[in-house]
């Protein structure tokens, strides 16, 4: 059995050990995952691995074992392909089984050939996600990734990474194959009718996929592949992923680590060409279209395929946590933090001060949203939403650009709309099914949960919002409210519920719904806001800066609670409340409060709601809306 880093860089020839002992007994494949947990759990061996996120792909050799961080964007169908095929020595007639576990290609020896009729040939099932980096990821995570990582990579010789930037015509072009070989391959493909390719002086291969011909790609220079990324400016690696077990667990959206191994066999462009050629010779092989082809089979240097052996859905992608925080050894950790707590909410509020312009109120409630996450839904209602309206932002200045460059240094991913006429009437919001291609394509909306979406409306101007513009104010308000998005499959639209933290910053009163608005009251004017602003984070040291992102990450997963006695005591509070001032105090009022009241708490690492804290949360609120109601004293209307 191969030992050593062989499991690093022969991935393959581990899970052949296990095969050649066991066979066609399944337990062969129950053994690899097992060998490659245990391999994880020895000291800093996830570190050891390398990522597709932080390393460049011709830095990584083909058929090694990587990890991703990824997003799920779209969910293709499953294929089918040759669990378990045979081959013959076409010289002496000795038969040898083989997997096809892990791989998008069959290998067999010079003298070799897959018999397809053998009844040992077994035809299996999996599934395979396009997934992206995570939107709008933040610097620092990727930075602190990329730190942690220990693995040892160098330019693999077997890779070449101009390949990268082609488009799938340009990669044609480098791929042709001399007009005899190409003979050879349609007289190949079309006898076995699966696919079969037989390179001159190379080893004969056979795709593994037992899937029908399909037609060839139909693109010029001017329409590179789509890489569907939801966010603008995004960049990395986006992958075709390959799952065999227990993909029902997982979802569109959903964050994953996956560890597995790296396919970018560059046969899979010609095995495109050699389905083309099948497709001519029986038009009943082809079923599907030339631009689903396209898109689900584009050239592994442009979206490489990660096999998956392990995989797992992540809470968080803060790099400074355990990665699952409902473990034991983790809960050790999450005690630690939770002992230095209180220092370190003083200080943030302090930092947020003065971001906020000398604004203490504010400050509190910038804190509580950040924190606050969707815990639960009560029919379509999302119980913990908290999207905060931070009215009074200064127009003119780069307040809110440099407001969020802050928060963005301290949450682990994040998206700043600027909310413009054109863009309103021009970005895609709303997710849509693309029959043609038969794929999803993405939206601005298409976020993973605990994402901070800050809505930039001091940018808004007069105009005209037309049909498309009205369309995503709808998904946005929709989203804010119901923390869903209607994704839109033409003939009808799925609801994809979602768990999106929405700032919205405006000079007024928002156009867009928000459970909390709170008016800003600057007591700094600084002369030079840029100045101001940019040397808040400079003056900061790093270390604080972690203990700020650590106590946003980890307060959004403690558990809350409140005890009979102090729901006696509130619910009392609150008949009082209704007999002093019948008119103003609503049930919508004490949700209001009870919702401040929780991450109130759970800011000074409280899980259960104190009488302390809830009189804390009343003076918040009356302090909140004595303002509102001062504002529209002297504007005359509502703000």
């Amino acid at each position: 059995m191969p030992c050593g880093e062989d499991w690093l860089s022969h991935p393959l020839g581990i899970v052949q050990g296990f095969f050649a002992q066991n066979g066609v007994n399944p337990d062969w494949e129950k053994k690899v995952i097992e060998y490659f947990k245990e391999k994880l759990k020895e000291n800093s061996a996830p570190k050891w691995v390398p990522s597709l996120n932080e390393v460049p792909l011709h830095y990584l050799r083909p058929n090694s074992f990587v990890k991703f961080r990824c997003m799920v964007q779209d969910m293709f169908d499953p294929e089918f392909y040759m669990g378990v095929y045979e081959t013959v020595n076409r010289n002496t007639g000795a038969r040898v089984l083989h997997f096809g576990k892990y791989r998008d290609v069959a290998e067999c020896g010079p003298q070799q050939e897959v018999d397809l009729n053998s009844p040992r040939t077994t035809t299996v099932e999996r599934q395979t996600f396009y997934c992206v980096p995570v939107p709008g990821e933040a610097t620092w995570v990727k930075e602190a990734y990329i730190n942690a990582n220990q693995a040892r990579v160098s330019p693999s010789t077997s890779y070449t990474p101009s390949r990268h930037k082609r488009s799938y015509e340009d990669d044609d072009d480098m791929d042709q194959q001399p007009n005899k070989q190409k003979e050879q391959h349609t007289a190949a493909a079309h006898a076995g009718g699966a696919g079969g390719l037989q390179r001159c002086g190379e080893p004969k291969r056979l795709e593994t996929e037992a899937s029908t011909g399909q037609q060839p790609n139909c693109l010029t220079p001017s329409s590179p592949f789509d890489l569907n990324f939801p966010l603008p400016g995004e960049s990395g690696p986006a992958c075709l992923v390959k799952v065999y077990e227990g993909w029902d667990c997982f979802k569109v959206n959903d964050v994953l680590e996956l560890y597995g191994v790296l396919s970018v066999d560059p046969v899979l462009s010609v095995l495109s060409e050699d389905r083309d050629s099948s497709s001519l010779l029986d038009p009943m092989d082809c079923t599907d279209t030339s631009e689903e082809q396209r898109v689900h089979s584009p050239p592994a240097s442009l979206v490489p395929r990660i096999h998956v052996v392990l995989a797992q859905k992540l809470q968080h992608t803060n790099p400074l946590l355990p990665a699952c925080l409902s473990r034991e050894e983790s809960k050790s950790f999450a005690a630690g933090f939770m002992a230095e707590l209180s220092p370190v909410r003083a200080e943030l509020l302090g930092f947020f001060t003065h971001a906020l312009l000398g604004d203490s109120v504010a400050a509190e409630y910038l804190i509580l949203h950040l924190i606050s996450t969707v815990y639960s839904r009560r029919d379509v209602l999302p119980l913990g939403k908290f999207t905060l309206n931070l009215s009074g932002c200064p127009r003119s200045s780069t307040f809110t650009e440099h407001l969020y460059r802050i928060i963005q240094h301290l949450v682990p991913a994040s998206f700043r709309l600027q909310m413009t006429i054109e863009n309103m009437n021009h970005m895609r919001f709303i997710p849509h099914k693309d029959y043609t291609a038969n794929r999803l394509v993405s939206g601005l909306l298409q976020l993973p949960s605990n994402t901070s979406l800050v809505v930039d409306e001091t940018l808004l101007e007069q105009g005209q919002l037309d049909a498309p513009g009205v369309h995503n104010v709808t998904a946005l308000s929709n989203l804010i409210t119901w923390q869903k998005v209607d994704y839109d499959f033409s003939y009808h639209h799925m609801e994809f519920p979602c768990n999106i933290n929405v700032l919205i910053m405006s000079e007024g009163r928002s156009l867009l719904p928000a459970d909390c608005q709170i008016h800003l009251q600057p007591q700094i004017l600084p002369p030079n806001m840029e100045e101001y602003m940019s040397s808040l984070l400079s003056t900061v040291l790093p270390s604080v800066l972690n203990k700020f992102r650590t106590y946003l990450t980890l307060l959004r997963f403690l558990d809350y609670s409140i005890s009979e006695e102090i729901t006696k005591a509130v619910e009392d509070d609150f008949v009082e409340m209704r007999k002093n001032d019948p008119q103003s105090v609503t049930a919508d009022d004490l949700h209001q409060l009870l919702v401040v009241a929780r991450f109130l708490s759970l800011s000074a690492g409280q899980t259960t709601l104190s009488r302390e804290r809830w009189l804390r949360a009343k003076q918040l609120e009356a302090l909140r809306r004595g303002r509102l109601q001062q504002q529209h004293c002297v504007n005359g209307n509502e703000l």
